[in-house]
């Protein structure tokens, strides 16, 4: 891996349950069918570049049981199948960037627009970069734990579902970049604040925007290996679709912010039904999404632009029209009691608007 790090982070009880394949069906029985709807329809878009590659069905399948066995993992950790539910980082985020997000890039610039590799990389990067959401928080180069952790059990599973590290170099140096590149701000909060993943896709933007700072620093000759000038091009496209919710029909986009609210909310252990949570999910879904969408959020990679751009700035006129308005109706309502009673009145406004 290009970037150092303190401490390395073994397999948990979750990979272990889901070790392979058979145990990723098993355990995901009927849930797994929308994945397996997504995967065919990808064959499908991929099928022009097959002729390509050399060993273009072993690649597509390798790849294939690898994002089967990240998307049960995930399911089983966050998701719909366990315990420790996320509202937003669960199995559906998976969906959300391996189904439409990676289709609106192939419908806007072609499926030559990449090679064959490239799309099984961005793939990877869909299914397997929120793995891990619960380490303790640390950073190296910008890089946070969660990330780090999910880097490392990716390479664990590529291994498993037969690429070799080095023969497939180019895969592996991707997964580091696009992986870590996805990192919103891994440094702890001052004080005793907690860590709160949710928060920080809000409140920081991506390190992939300074990943060419980072690499400078730590592997100075960079610009002179086309593998990881490569990869470091894949991982600003890779960052582009992970935030790419700001150019989602506008009801997912704000239905995204709403998850990310609950999310966090979870995450600070604020009860929802009590006062306490009521100014910080104002705040969270005003000022907060207004900052991150208008100030923060930029996209990186020019195919990222041109495919999402157009969206984002539709939403932008709806954004302001729905912060502008919830913040109407708390005001003609008193102040609010719950968190709850804010997400209520902010589906209001959203239905007004849509």
């Amino acid at each position: 891996m290009i970037f150092a790090f303190p401490r390395t982070f073994p397999a948990d009880e979750v990979e272990l349950a889901v070790a392979d394949v058979d145990a990723a069906r098993r355990i995901a029985g009927a849930r797994m069918q929308p994945l397996e709807n997504v995967l065919a329809r990808r064959l499908e878009q991929l099928r022009p570049l097959l002729s390509t590659h050399a060993d273009a069905e072993t690649l597509l399948a390798r790849c294939a049981e690898a994002i089967r066995i990240a998307y049960a993992r995930m399911a089983l950790r966050h998701g719909s199948l366990g315990e420790d539910f996320h509202a937003y980082h669960n199995e559906t985020h998976i969906l959300d960037i391996l189904g439409g997000r990676i289709d609106r890039l192939i419908a806007t610039h072609g499926v030559f627009a990449l090679g064959l590799r490239d799309w099984c990389i961005l793939g990877l990067f869909a299914a397997c970069h929120d793995l891990r959401q619960r380490e303790k928080p640390m950073y190296e180069a910008g890089v946070g734990a969660n990330e780090r952790a999910s880097i490392e059990e990716t390479f664990r599973l590529l291994d498993h579902c037969g690429f070799a590290r080095s023969a497939d170099a180019d895969i592996y140096l991707a997964i580091d970049l696009t992986i870590g590149g996805s990192t919103f701000d891994a440094r702890p909060p001052p004080g005793s604040a907690a860590f709160n993943a949710a928060e920080l896709v809000q409140s920081g933007g991506a390190l992939a925007a300074k990943l060419s700072q980072k690499l400078d620093k730590h592997r100075p000759d960079w610009r002179n290996d086309p593998r990881i000038v490569h990869a470091h091009d894949l991982a600003l496209i890779a960052a582009d679709l992970d935030t790419a919710n700001v150019a989602e029909p506008f009801d997912r986009f704000a239905s995204s912010a709403e998850n990310l609210c609950l999310e966090r909310e979870m995450l600070c252990l604020r009860n929802l039904d009590g006062v306490e949570s009521a100014q910080p999910v104002l705040g969270f879904l005003t000022d907060g999404q207004d900052r991150f969408f208008f100030d923060l959020h930029r996209f990186n990679s020019e195919l990222g632009r041109q495919s999402f751009g157009p969206a984002k700035d539709d939403n932008a006129a709806r954004l302001k029209s729905l912060s502008l308005g919830l913040r109407a109706r708390i005001a003609m309502r008193g102040r609010p009691q719950s968190g709850r009673q804010v997400l209520k009145a902010y589906a209001e406004t959203v239905a007004g608007l849509v």
